[in-house]
């Protein structure tokens, strides 16, 4: 979707030391819209990131954890999560849930340069845009 993939385009350029954007479709693993400046960041290396995101969002460790949850507080808790951030040896990954559509979710990718508060204001920013093009 050409809208996304502007969308993500304006977190990267608008954060500095951004690598790249994305936004992932949490029910299908299809990634929705995505850019980013880095050569190594193939087609099939962005679908590990994605198949890689929708695990930590809703894989079965979670949904364990959930199913725990909701037999303790006797309630049903599910996608309970809602942003990650994660940092390895060279890169910070932003992620976050897009509001109105718990489907949804944007990844911003940096390098460790990035501010970590200009990351997720830069990610978050873009969620008012994005959301109106999540199905």
């Amino acid at each position: 979707m050409a809208g996304i993939n502007n969308i993500c385009r304006e977190i990267v350029d608008n954060v500095e030391d951004a690598l790249g954007a994305a936004v992932v479709d949490l029910s299908t693993g299809l990634m929705l819209g995505a850019h980013h400046n880095v050569p190594y960041f193939t087609s099939s290396y962005m679908d590990a990131v994605s198949a890689a995101a929708v695990d930590m969002f809703r894989g079965k460790g979670i949904t364990n954890v959930e199913k725990r949850l909701a037999q303790t507080r006797g309630e049903e808790v599910r996608n309970s999560m809602l942003e990650i951030q994660m940092t390895t040896p060279k890169t910070f990954h932003f992620m976050v849930v897009v509001p109105g559509k718990p489907n949804a979710l944007a990844i911003l990718i940096t390098g460790r340069r990035a501010n970590l508060g200009m990351g997720w204001a830069g990610l978050r920013s873009a969620l008012p845009k994005i959301e109106p093009m999540c199905p």
